[in-house]
């Protein structure tokens, strides 16, 4: 326990690894400004979006978390988050995804008959 308490700073895969490319980029784009080179500049932002799109990628192959704290059992490094396949709920990554982090709809009983009746015009239901 630390001194704020218990809590999941999301030390992920994901995150680092993003963190890494980032500064990595932050200091080609320091780099840029201090001896003025528009090539590096461009080489900066390419590497910062790198690692936007690094993380994003690492986040959707399980290798981050979703947002808020996880389990304490859950919490190391090389945790991987089996829930990323579906999306995590009220995650922008993931939505961008075009993963939602709802479960699945599962159809009601008797829905299939309904619309076999609709569709067809009929009173009996389809056999199954």
């Amino acid at each position: 326990m630390s001194v704020h308490g218990d809590h999941d700073l999301g030390h992920t895969v994901a995150g680092w690894t993003g963190t890494a490319i980032g500064t990595l980029g932050s200091v080609v784009l320091g780099a840029a400004v201090v001896t003025a080179s528009a090539a590096l500049l461009w080489l900066g932002a390419a590497i910062v979006v790198l690692a936007a799109l690094t993380c994003w990628i690492l986040h959707l192959a399980g290798w981050g978390k979703a947002t808020g704290p996880r389990p304490a059992g859950r919490q190391g490094l090389r945790t991987r988050d089996a829930g990323a396949r579906r999306g995590h709920p009220g995650c922008l990554g993931c939505r961008l995804a075009g993963r939602s982090g709802a479960p699945a709809a599962q159809p009601r009983p008797g829905a299939r008959a309904a619309l076999a009746r609709v569709a067809g015009g009929g009173a009996e239901p389809v056999a199954r």
